[in-house]
């Protein structure tokens, strides 16, 4: 899956003359802890973030009065405080490459950009959506098992064959390449099935260690 497939889109964008309070004020009010600045053309200068915005807080141990301090801070654009270069994908980069660039740089988003103009946001939020979305997190109506396979070929496939034909649908598998202390795999499914229960006992009987057994409703 690509990013574009995830991005937020159209985003919500500032300019580098807004000034910092009526910022603040766009994203309490849409809910945005990042906001790409740009200019006329829509291109990228740079990335406001809540990071930003608390760093451009007063100390707690200012001196200055309130009305000094909101004096002070109207007169701040953002072009003074924001990120500059911010690190950016573009709509065709994996997620799972997108996640690894915000893991490396250490940020919580990422502006997408084409032909050099903005074209969405993907953010860890968006990260974490997705995840939980191939794992089936969401779903309800399934069974989960965690199950140890032998760390060879064949061995995932040979059990999905099994669940298969004992009547069970397949919804997601996810299965770590790292074997665990005991040397095996774990795979992790989720399936639908009339009777689950027997299901699993099922596999139990043909000699698969289950880990773990969450059933609908659990």
């Amino acid at each position: 899956m690509y990013v574009s497939q995830i991005m937020s889109h159209p985003v919500d964008t500032t300019t580098p003359s807004t000034k910092l309070p009526h910022a603040a004020k766009v994203m309490a009010e849409k809910k945005r802890r990042f906001l790409p600045v740009v200019d006329g053309n829509n291109q990228l200068l740079g990335l406001f973030s809540h990071k930003e915005l608390a760093r451009s807080a007063p100390s707690d141990i200012t001196t200055l009065s309130v009305g000094e301090v909101n004096y002070l801070t109207s007169r701040i654009t953002i072009d003074q405080v924001m990120a500059k270069h911010p690190v950016t994908c573009s709509p065709d980069t994996l997620v799972e490459e997108a996640g690894q660039m915000m893991r490396q740089h250490k940020v919580g988003a990422l502006p997408v950009l084409e032909q050099k103009k903005l074209v969405g946001i993907v953010t860890e939020d968006d990260i974490l959506d997705f995840l939980l979305e191939i794992t089936g997190s969401n779903l309800v109506d399934t069974t989960r098992i965690a199950i140890h396979l032998p760390d060879e070929t064949g061995a995932l496939s040979q059990l999905m064959k099994k669940i298969n034909e004992y009547g069970g649908y397949i919804a997601t598998v996810v299965s770590p390449v790292s074997p665990d202390e005991t040397g095996m795999r774990i795979a992790i499914i989720r399936y639908r099935a009339e009777n689950p229960e027997k299901l699993d006992d099922h596999l139990e009987e043909l000699g698969y260690d289950l880990i773990t057994e969450k059933l609908p409703g659990q």
